[in-house]
């Protein structure tokens, strides 16, 4: 969850390190720091807070140098404070590191160090890493060797970058389970946990993967394991603009990400549609479309947004492809020792291509001898990679934590595997054409409900300051009141919960009172009088309704405190609709409550730790 950054050169490393935090910030905000070595020694700069404080604090002391690391903290061991922001450093400040990811194992490595006489300043896991490369570097080792052996007695997982002041013109760099992307400029070398922070400088990369390690020196970059065999790796050229990560003129990527969905909507369908035939293609499942149409069961793993998603994966495949679906979580899949079939196909959903549960739970998939597919944003990241086959969404750069365009995308994307599948087995031409024409019809439907900002701030204005919201939904539409609750909680730190619209009779109902809004999507659908009486049912008992519903729908009106209105579309294409207001709603909430919408307290944007 955290972020790293790393710079070996001809520049003054600190600024170069500073603005890369500030690309990597969403991965973690709680501290910041960076490290760089001159004159044979290690200097060391460390906030607590967001990187804007770091920022302060270097306008006053900038370090010099042309080599260092530098690091945005999301804490798992330690409070957040000076002491456990990174870097970290040995006893004698010889040896300064930066990690993401999680040692198991520190405590007995901690034990056995202090026991050696070692003298540890914070409470996290990390400082355990330098210590113990200290402690094999002491004992006749080369530093390199002492790198490697360090990492081969740690368990967990790790992005790690480290530097010596005895060897100022290198840094060692390693992965286990926590992204590694290099850079290489002309003359200079570049560390992060993805992309962002090097698009400014070069499109040159390549990654780590698991335990492989890279040694940057002035003369070039060595990549070997850590088990010290030599590999090659191929340098890939990155496609995204600097324009893709900046707000462009809006007050929070939130916002600027809400805004673009009608164009990555369509960059998801973008050359994949035949719509005179019927037919999707997709590049990326051309050699497993068989052994996918013809799966006895299809498993999505995914957490949080991406299993929402998965969840109306789940209705549509089972609607149009006839086949059975189960959504997991994947934090949850592999610790349960699954049943799994070779003729299953597991469908892994992420935004980052990094998230740490759903990375384990398809490879648990894999292990199991079944067909692993992935639907991920990040191209090139580990999920793309690991997975035997693939969709990528083609979102672009998301930086807000709260996931808005990636969900709309990741729905699309799965639109499109439906309608390839069901094409091959029961959806006629016409079928198939016709939800063709009505997902082409969704950008411009999309960008029909932003129109509407203006009336949904207002509306917000209204319930900002209330504390509790519910949110139903029947149908397609139940995982869009999932995903409208997590959308509120997020940002805005207002308790919501999501629920089917039936169930409310099953217990929430007894919550309901004047001081509860409830959300309801009531889209005219085969089960619109369904919702209609679950509404009466609120309304009874004096709750607030706030209904998303479709143009034209005037009885609503007759039920509803407010109403927010969504064009009509196909019933199996009303999610990339109707949680359109639910981000807006959510969003403005946020900001009429003074909360930072774009990197909501607790949250990190890429969970890279179980």
């Amino acid at each position: 969850m955290c972020g790293i950054v790393g710079y070996l050169g001809n520049r003054e490393a600190a600024p170069i390190l500073l603005n890369g935090l500030k690309r990597l910030e969403y991965r973690g905000y709680d501290s910041a720091g960076i490290a760089t070595i001159s004159d044979g020694q290690v200097h060391i700069v460390k906030e607590v807070g967001k990187i804007r404080k770091l920022e302060e604090a270097l306008n006053d002391t900038m370090p010099s140098g042309l080599i260092g690391i530098g690091h945005t903290r999301w804490a798992t061991h330690g409070k957040p404070n000076t002491i456990n922001a990174h870097p970290h450093t040995d006893c004698h400040d010889n040896i300064v590191l930066i990690h993401n990811g999680i040692i198991e194992n520190f405590s007995v490595l901690k034990k056995v160090l202090e026991q050696s006489g070692h003298v540890f300043k914070s409470d996290t896991d990390t400082e355990v890493i330098a210590h113990l490369i200290e402690e094999l570097y002491q004992n006749g080792h080369t530093f390199e060797e002492a790198f490697r052996e360090a990492l081969l007695k740690v368990e967990g997982t790790f992005g790690v970058a480290v530097m010596t002041k005895d060897d100022p013109d290198r840094i060692y760099v390693a992965r286990k389970g926590s992204p590694i992307v290099i850079g290489v400029g002309e003359g200079e070398y570049f560390v992060a946990s993805d992309v962002t922070p090097l698009i400014p400088h070069t499109r040159n990369v390549f990654y780590l993967e698991d335990d492989e390690m890279a040694i940057l020196t002035r003369q070039g970059i060595i990549t070997k394991t850590i088990q010290n065999k030599v590999i090659e790796k191929h340098v890939h050229k990155i496609t995204m603009e600097l324009s893709d990560i900046e707000k462009g003129g809006f007050d929070h990527y939130m916002l600027k990400e809400i805004f673009e969905q009608p164009k990555t909507i369509m960059d998801t369908m973008r050359g994949r549609i035949l719509r005179e035939e019927g037919l999707v293609k997709l590049g990326g499942l051309r050699e497993v479309e068989d052994k996918l149409t013809h799966a006895e069961r299809i498993i999505f793993v995914a957490s949080g947004t991406s299993w929402h998603a998965a969840l109306i994966g789940e209705y549509l495949m089972e609607e149009f492809c006839r086949i059975p679906v189960e959504v997991e979580y994947a934090s949850e899949f592999r610790y349960r020792n699954p049943i799994i079939n070779d003729n299953d196909v597991i469908i892994a959903i992420s935004q980052s291509g990094e998230t740490a549960d759903t990375l384990a739970a398809l490879r648990e998939g894999k292990h199991k001898g079944a067909l692993v597919l992935g639907i991920v944003n990040a191209v090139g990241s580990t999920i793309a990679r690991e997975t035997h086959a693939g969709v990528y969404i083609h979102a672009g750069a998301e930086i807000g934590v709260a996931s808005t365009k990636a969900f709309t995308s990741q729905v699309t994307a799965i639109v499109l595997m439906t309608i390839l599948m069901a094409r091959k087995k029961y959806m006629s031409v016409v079928q198939g054409k016709q939800l063709l024409d009505d997902l082409l019809k969704i950008p411009e439907n999309v960008q029909k409900i932003l129109d509407q900002n203006d009336l949904i701030r207002d509306l917000a204005a209204l319930y900002k300051d209330q504390r509790n919201f519910l949110y139903l939904g029947r149908g397609y539409n139940f995982p869009v009141a999932l995903e409208g609750a997590l959308k509120l909680k997020e940002i805005s730190y207002i308790h919501a919960e999501g629920y089917p619209a039936a169930e409310m009779k099953h217990g929430p109902i007894a919550l309901i009172d004047e001081n509860m809004p409830v959300v309801f999507i009531a889209t005219q659908d085969a089960i619109y009088d369904k919702v209609i009486s679950n509404i009466q049912e609120v309304k009874a008992r004096k709750g607030r309704v706030i209904c998303v519903a479709n143009e034209g729908d005037q009885k609503i009106q007759n039920y509803a405190d407010h109403v927010i209105y969504v064009p009509t579309t196909s019933q199996a294409l009303t999610p990339l609709l109707t949680v359109i207001p639910l981000q807006l709603l959510a969003y403005h909430i946020a900001v009429l409550r003074g909360c930072d919408v774009d990197q909501p307290r607790n949250l990190a944007k890429s969970v890279t730790v179980e």
